[in-house]
């Protein structure tokens, strides 16, 4: 590699003599140019391994006020590395290719892969009314005259009528325009039987107990002291209940590393979650996952706390510095509104699956 600095261009070599940074390729100490273990980089020029650029930028006879301005020999050699024809971009799937050289042409490479299908977000109206009705598996959803279905092609069925009254609702409120991403509930049902990550009920127990090494309301900051003061007051009662209500140890840091939770704690939250079935399991670890908090989750549960308290509490620290430099609406509003909505339906949907509700129609007599 040649650099210019306004006097002339030199060659930047190790102490073997080797050229410490060359075009798109490397040598070893003593290897001779050409050699077949020479190993090829795309795009741009690559370093020596074992080499460093350290000396080369900090040698005195460098100046540091003054940018690289490359040379012409350089820009040749960039030129040559973009000629199509030495497929420097196109090695085959072997091995890094051996020769400098214009040489045979390798064969195209395979056309990439196509995308794999992502569901649309929108998507206008195309259904006048939606009804409920009761198969042999559990409650359909109806639109118009055809079933509701799963991305993977399976009948939507849910366990419960709360629950299919609840998805219906989704769909009928719908406007002109379906929005995909605002109808949690039948998302969580499509989860619940998809199962896309092929995850059995021991794993989803683990996936969610996993968040108390980074629960939230367990990392304490040191300063500022209001903040400080804010969070002990709010987070602490929390730390406590769920402490009480489990017969467990939970408690808080100002360490990186987090709190260090005892075994026996995970293996009463383990068991305790091992009560609720894979529906209500999907939930809660819905419900982790926008508090990023398992103690907050199991407050929200528990009904010891409502929803709007637990956003709050698991937005503490976001709140502070809203109050102290201001709300942008377009921004924290929708942040808000958004993880309110996710959390309330994480919630109802654990409660609508892990309890048996039926619905009575009461006969009118004329």
């Amino acid at each position: 590699m040649l650099i210019d600095w306004g006097g002339g261009a030199q060659e930047a070599r190790a102490g073997d003599g080797a050229p410490l940074v060359s075009c798109g390729r490397w040598r070893r100490p003593g290897e001779a140019e050409g050699s077949a273990e020479a190993v090829r980089f795309p795009y741009s020029p690559s370093v020596r391994l074992g080499g460093s650029l350290r000396s080369v930028f900090s040698a005195p006879r460098f100046p540091a006020a003054r940018p690289l301005r490359p040379s012409g020999a350089m820009w040749r050699s960039y030129l040559r590395l973009r000629d199509p024809g030495r497929r420097l971009l196109n090695r085959p799937a072997g091995g890094p290719t051996a020769s400098v050289g214009p040489g045979p042409t390798h064969p195209a490479p395979a056309p990439a892969p196509a995308r794999a299908y992502a569901p649309p977000t929108e998507r206008k109206r195309f259904y006048q009314n939606v009804s409920i009705t009761q198969g042999e598996g559990g409650f359909e959803i109806n639109l118009d005259h055809r079933k509701l279905k799963t991305p993977q092609a399976k009948l939507f069925t849910v366990p419960s009528e709360a629950l299919a009254i609840a998805v219906a609702t989704e769909w009928d409120s719908q406007q002109d325009t379906i929005k995909y991403y605002t109808m949690h509930l039948t998302t969580l049902c499509n989860t619940s039987l998809d199962n896309p990550t092929q995850r059995n009920k021991d794993q989803l127990i683990q996936a969610a107990v996993k968040f108390l090494d980074t629960d939230t309301i367990c990392y304490r900051v040191e300063e500022p002291e209001t903040l400080v003061e804010l969070q002990k007051n709010e987070w602490d009662p929390i730390i406590a209940w769920a402490e009480k209500r489990y017969s467990v140890e939970i408690g808080s840091s100002t360490s990186i590393m987090g709190p260090s939770i005892p075994a026996k704690t995970r293996e009463v939250l383990v068991s305790h979650l091992a009560s609720y079935n894979m529906w209500a399991l999907q939930g809660i670890e819905f419900v982790v996952t926008q508090l990023k908090s398992m103690v907050l989750t199991l407050g929200l549960i528990d009904l010891h706390l409502t929803v709007e308290r637990a956003v709050l509490l698991s937005r503490l620290e976001e709140e502070y510095q809203i109050q102290k430099w201001g709300n942008i609406e377009w921004a924290h509003d929708y942040e808000l509104q958004e993880l309110r909505a996710r959390t309330a339906a994480g919630a109802l949907f654990v409660h609508l699956c892990s309890e048996s509700t039926t619905v009575k129609h009461k006969l009118l007599q004329e």
